[in-house]
């Protein structure tokens, strides 16, 4: 059985064109609408059109909307997707088809044109390659809403999951850190419908902390320590240039000695901390 969740928040406008248009794809399918926190009639449209509408008395965020999805959601695979009708219901038969060829989550990857303006594009096209860096495989749409997985993988990292934005972020992280194969299938997406409840003002420190969470999330070492092999270096570049100059070590390369040992041991701590947390009991 295959269930398809839809966190959304005063998203009435998309759902009434969206939902029909879901039912029709997918005939079989549960559909379940997780509401934010609504004030604009998106229980009201979901009862009208038949579809089971989960709703919060007030708003979580996208990722808690997320994870109450995926533990109500009946069926083996799980479905995401945006509420605000960016996402075409027929793709999800094709990120469902590669799921069926061994994969644990299938990821529909936006083009350039498919980003939500220049800033958001750039933010993500480094959050891609980082990610790569860190796995070792290519990761072409890190932060994409629209995805397909087994949902007794998914629901083994929800208490890892953000009530926030970043959910998409920590769960393809997750999935890769516990060797469980992910693949990606290009889409296109449509203009969205309303605004954006992103505010780049209010979530730019959260967006800059997912390259923080990227590196601990998979493997804290390969950030930490070319950091505190940089502290090292600055700092006997330093040293020498203190010594032929006068001949001494100055507190400055000591410091910058100090730091590189703090970051590495930081490193470390962190490390053994990521093994811990997706270590499983049995």
């Amino acid at each position: 059985m295959l269930s398809i969740i839809l966190p959304a928040k005063n998203e009435a406008p998309a759902l009434a064109g969206l939902l029909p248009r879901l039912r029709a794809a997918q005939p079989d399918a549960e559909i379940l609408v997780l509401d934010d926190g609504s004030t604009d009639g998106t229980r009201a449209l979901c009862e009208q059109l038949g579809v089971a509408c989960l709703s919060a008395p007030y708003p979580m965020g996208n990722g808690a909307a997320v994870k109450r999805g995926a533990r109500a959601a009946k069926g083996r695979v799980l479905v995401f997707m945006d509420g605000d009708g960016q996402h075409d219901p027929a793709d999800i038969e094709r990120l469902v088809a590669r799921l069926e060829q061994g994969y644990d989550m299938v990821v529909g990857a936006r083009a350039w044109s498919g980003q939500a303006g220049v800033g958001r594009g750039l933010a993500n096209g480094l959050y891609n390659r980082m990610a790569s860096w860190m796995t070792g495989h290519k990761v072409l749409d890190l932060t994409s809403g629209f995805r397909a997985v087994r949902a007794e993988k998914f629901r083994e990292f929800l208490h890892l999951l953000p009530n926030g934005f970043s959910y998409p972020t920590t769960s393809t992280m997750a999935f890769f850190r516990s060797a469980y194969p992910v693949a990606y299938v290009p889409i296109e997406v449509a203009q969205r419908i309303g605004r954006s409840h992103i505010r780049p003002l209010r979530d730019g420190v959260r967006f800059l902390l997912i390259i923080f969470k990227i590196a601990t999330l998979y493997s804290p070492l390969k950030l930490f320590l070319p950091a505190s092999v940089l502290f090292f270096v600055l700092g006997l570049i330093n040293y020498l240039h203190t010594y032929l100059e006068a001949g001494r070590l100055t507190n400055m390369s000591a410091l910058l000695w100090s730091a590189a040992v703090i970051v590495f041991l930081i490193g470390l701590i962190s490390e053994q901390i990521t093994n811990l947390t997706y270590k499983r009991e049995g």
